[in-house]
């Protein structure tokens, strides 16, 4: 059956497995050479004659209409803020959930017990303890007291979201949380050092 003198057989094996030089279906090769053209009039196209003042101006309109309806968006939230009331589907609390477990974790615990940032279980909040004072705070943020303002980082739906999981913290029972914060520092008097 394996004739060794088969003009099909190449000169050279591997493992005693030796290979045959048949050709490529005639459909395969002028599909090779149709790419090769393809590719040579694509890169001539769009990156050796294409006009890059006309790529940077539709850039720049588009861009202009993004920032257009982004500021459209966040006008109509701040307009609303007043009237928002905390949501009660559990889809939006778990999107808050998520949204307070990677961005607010840090300064405020999981259990909300706070850390650097105050105690959000507490009713003793500096700038208003209801939910559209918190709703503000998180929008604006209060950058004297490192709290950044979100607005720039979250669009206003997450903002909404984690502010109403944030709500669901009001009343819980943290483990060592920190001190509420409306008491004034308790004076113990001169320190040993003084």
């Amino acid at each position: 059956m394996n004739d060794q003198n088969d003009p099909l057989l190449l000169d050279h094996d591997a493992d005693g497995i030796r290979e045959l030089d048949n050709k490529l279906p005639r459909w395969w090769v002028w599909l090779f050479y149709f790419t090769i053209i393809f590719s040579v009039v694509y890169m001539g196209y769009y990156h050796v004659f294409a006009k890059e003042k006309t790529s940077i101006a539709a850039y720049e309109i588009e861009r202009a209409a993004g920032e257009k309806i982004k500021a459209a968006t966040m006008a109509k939230f701040e307009a609303t803020i007043g009237t928002l009331e905390p949501a009660k589907d559990q889809k939006i609390l778990d999107a808050g959930r998520m949204t307070y477990t990677t961005l607010c974790v840090p300064c405020h615990r999981a259990d909300g017990g706070g850390l650097v940032g105050p105690n959000l279980c507490d009713d003793f909040w500096i700038h208003g303890s209801n939910f559209v004072d918190n709703v503000k705070v998180i929008w604006n943020g209060v950058p004297e007291k490192g709290m950044i303002t979100w607005k720039t980082v979250l669009n206003p739906n997450q903002i909404y979201e984690v502010a109403s999981f944030i709500q669901t913290f009001r009343g819980t029972k943290p483990v060592n949380p920190k001190p509420p914060e409306n008491l004034t520092p308790v004076k113990t008097g001169p320190s040993e050092y003084e």
